[in-house]
């Protein structure tokens, strides 16, 4: 390697850290106070004495007895941890990457953390990490301990005399109540249910999370939800059957708690619940897609059932998820210039689209992609294989036909095609990435799981060739079923962009065909990569962030002003509608009624403010993409794609990447790798570990890395199967 490669990034965005620490110490907490606020709602200092006096401090025309209190409690809170996100978030993508040797040299200082960090495997909760258990349990302990307070306090003033006075016996009134508590419990899981699945989140990175990672925290929440909430309808069935008094079921009162919204809140949820389990999931991703739309009724109605009053200490989360929902669909309502597309033998295409040069994102994002001539709802999320830094106006994603939809989209490239009607959402991904400060990377892939290591590649070769920057080993070990799956290497180099050599990284892949015990004779060989040209429309635009380079203060902006906006609105229905009849009683108007104009405001003011911000943003990419767009029609093919000009270029473009990958290639036929005797090898102080394939696989690296003979493997899965 290059001696001469710099091994330091120059100091710079030290006034950006330390105003990022100093917003990570005040997020902290505000986060710890409003935690610790769950853990004191079943109290009675918090029920008898804190409540009623932050009511009655916060009571007043604009917002009655309850709901200014509720704000001040539990929206407050997260929503000014949401637009304290955004900026440090945007602080980040503003300081330079310094993932470098010093960092590696100090890796130790954080061994106590990279001990949490260590893989276990739980049957039910798949490969996790120490904390990620920890937490899970401390979640468990607090619905655990308000459900115990909540019975040891209720329970207490139940006695044969009280249940007598409302004609029950004293296990009616106990199932009474805690059929109550197990919905209250329930709510608290409910709380925190949207946060991992608001894709375009700026409370994620703040924790260093992403959407995609976080899925399985919305899974593990989503079945708590249900349990607890299917329980909750069960005993009040069995309840109101032991009073005689079935009929209930089917009251929607004006006031209060309705019961008929709450069982159609259930029914949703119930058929949303029942396609999410992995067997129906994966064999039917359809059923599972549409079905799960339902969360829209069950969110509806369930608000209907406890009223907004309650409902607003959900809020947060509901907000945050309207605001990316409605952000997602201002995107995808227009179609993105597809140029190009490589087809590959092994069932598995790559597209390259246009993308504006302000478009940045890290390796291992994803996006979600729409091609309406085979699905006009489904969207599919696909890993992005290229590098915002090498290619700076393109933006790659591998797709691998292993699935209805995959392999319509393969019969189409096949074809005479010249084009493709595509929309995006995205790219969403981490707001950084730690693989630079290890000495040594070990990728491991089966099948198409290689896809996320390629777009890490590709940002080393840019990382070592570019800028000169020292960059970690890179051992990538990946399988394949068939030889034909083995020109999936050959999209490792992009079609243009990347060096002819990358003397200055080190890489090595080992690749595995595991169904074949020799390489086929050169005659049966079929190794043709085919590049399809594709003619866009005029009014295709370049892939583009949707609130610009600047996006995370946009977003910030909306989060804040839209929110006002909301508080105007209710204040203002609040003061001349709802206290002139009700005078702050809550007995009077219909609660039905202010929850379905609370949610219409709340989307009023989520619509104005994003739109603005939308809009805005869109003005003034237009000149940029204007120009890229002329730019690339005098780059593009303009012929048919049975002439000869597309022979000469999947002669010309392919064989270069094809041969300097080759070079780099040791082939093994008929066996699978030896993981453990391959890892436990590494004698480097600091060895990334990330593996993406079936779940086996996963779990294997996983077992070898949580060994106590591993202390220098760092493990990461990366898993898109949901």
């Amino acid at each position: 390697m290059d001696p001469q490669r710099s091994s330091v990034v120059p100091p710079f965005g030290g006034g950006n850290n330390t105003i990022r620490a100093a917003i990570m110490v005040v997020v902290m907490i505000v986060f710890s106070g409003y935690l610790f606020l769950w853990v004191m709602i079943p109290t009675n200092p918090y029920r008898l004495h804190w409540l009623p006096e932050i009511r009655e401090q916060t009571t007043s025309t604009y917002f009655g007895t309850i709901q200014g209190a509720t704000y001040l409690m539990f929206a407050f809170p997260i929503l000014f941890i949401a637009v304290l996100g955004c900026v440090y978030v945007h602080l980040g993508k503003k300081s330079i990457d310094n993932h470098t040797k010093g960092e590696i040299n100090g890796n130790n200082n954080n061994h106590r953390l990279a001990i949490w960090k260590r893989p276990m495997i739980i049957k039910g909760l798949g490969v996790v990490t120490r904390i990620e258990v920890a937490l899970f349990i401390m979640f468990i302990a607090l619905l655990i301990w308000s459900f115990g307070t909540y019975m040891r306090i209720n329970f207490a003033t139940i006695t044969p005399n009280s249940a007598a006075n409302k004609g029950q016996l004293v296990w009616e009134v106990k199932l009474d109540r805690t059929s109550d508590w197990l919905a209250i419990v329930g709510n608290i899981a409910f709380v925190f249910l949207f946060f991992p699945v608001t894709r375009g989140s700026s409370v994620l990175p703040l924790f260093g999370l992403t959407s995609e990672g976080s899925v399985k925290y919305h899974i593990w929440l989503g079945h708590v939800v249900m349990t607890l909430f299917t329980a909750h309808s069960f005993g009040y069935v069995v309840y109101w059957a032991s009073v005689r008094k079935l009929h209930k079921l089917l009251e929607w009162k004006k006031t209060g708690f309705s019961a008929i919204a709450g069982e159609l809140s259930l029914v949703a949820g119930l058929i949303l619940w029942a396609t999410t389990f992995p067997r129906i999931r994966r064999k039917m991703f359809e059923v599972f897609f549409y079905t799960h739309h339902m969360y829209i009724p069950f969110v509806v109605f369930f608000i209907f059932h406890v009223g907004i009053n309650y409902a607003s200490m959900m809020l947060p989360g509901f907000f945050l998820f309207v605001i990316d929902r409605y952000l997602r669909f201002l995107q995808s309502r227009s179609n993105v210039r597809l140029l190009s597309a490589r087809v590959l033998p092994c069932q598995a295409v790559e597209l390259n689209f246009s993308k504006t040069t302000g478009l940045s994102y890290t390796p291992t994002s994803t996006i979600f992609l729409n091609i309406p001539s085979i699905s006009k709802m489904q969207w599919h999320p696909f890993t992005v294989s290229s590098s915002s830094s090498l290619e700076s106006d393109k933006l790659s994603v591998i797709i691998k036909g292993e699935g209805k939809w995959s392999n319509k989209l393969y019969q189409l490239l096949s074809s005479s095609i010249d084009r493709l009607d595509v929309s995006t959402e995205g790219p969403y991904g981490p707001a950084s990435t730690d693989f630079l400060r290890h000495e040594l990377l070990v990728m491991v892939s089966g099948g198409s799981g290689v896809t996320p290591f390629i777009s890490i590649i590709r940002e080393l070769i840019y990382r070592s060739e570019n800028l000169k920057c020292k960059t970690p080993e890179i051992l990538l070990i990946t399988s394949f079923k068939n030889s034909n799956d083995l020109t999936m290497l050959d999209l490792i180099l992009p079609l243009c962009g990347a060096p002819p050599e990358f003397p200055n990284l080190d890489l090595k892949i080992e690749a595995y065909v595991t169904r074949e015990k020799a390489a086929p004779p050169k005659e049966q060989e079929n190794t043709k990569i085919r590049t399809v040209w594709l003619k866009p429309n005029p009014s295709d635009a370049p892939i583009s962030p949707i609130l610009g380079p600047n996006s995370y203060l946009w977003l910030g902006a909306i989060i804040s002003s839209s929110f006002i906006i909301y508080l105007i609105f209710i204040g203002i229905l609040t003061r001349y509608t709802i206290y002139p009849v009700d005078h702050n009683t809550n007995k009077i108007c219909s609660t039905s009624s202010r929850a379905l104009l609370h949610m219409l405001f709340l989307c009023i003011g989520i619509f104005i403010a994003a739109t603005s911000a939308f809009l805005t943003n869109k003005s003034r990419s237009a000149r940029e993409i204007t120009s890229q767009i002329q730019h690339m029609e005098g780059a593009t093919p303009q012929a048919s794609p049975n002439s000869s000009f597309y022979c000469n270029a999947d002669r010309e473009l392919e064989s270069l990447p094809q041969q300097s990958i080759s070079q780099l290639i040791n082939l093994h036929y008929g066996e699978r790798p030896d993981l453990k005797r391959v890892l436990f090898e590494r004698k480097e102080s600091s060895v990334g570990v990330l593996v993406c394939g079936p779940k086996k696989m996963r779990h294997e690296v996983a077992n070898i890395c949580s060994s106590s003979l591993a202390a220098n493997l760092h493990f990461e899965s990366i898993s898109f199967g949901w």
